[in-house]
């Protein structure tokens, strides 16, 4: 069994604006990973996933294969797992 691990994502570029947050979702829930992103004031994304590193890459690939999501600057971090996390979801934009 692989390992599971949580990874916090910072996005910039044409992000905001270009269904996103919409398509991380979709791609998420078919890569069966946990987590969530939401739009950031300074017009990033912000996005916290967790799974194995095989579909953490599968997110990360069906983000960039949208035509209308331009990633100019992608920034990473391990972080803790989440051990009581079900699902993916969009929340709420920073500054709501």
């Amino acid at each position: 069994m692989e390992n599971i691990l949580r990874k916090a994502y910072r996005f910039r570029g044409r992000v905001q604006g270009v269904g996103f947050r919409y398509r991380a979702c979709y791609a998420a829930r078919e890569a069966g990973v946990t987590g969530w992103v939401r739009n950031e004031f300074d017009s990033s994304v912000m996005m916290e996933v967790q799974g194995t590193e095989a579909q953490i890459d599968r997110v990360l690939q069906l983000i960039d294969s949208s035509p209308y999501i331009v990633i100019s600057n992608v920034s990473s971090t391990d972080i803790p797992l989440a051990s009581d996390e079900t699902d993916f979801s969009v929340v709420d934009d920073m500054w709501y």
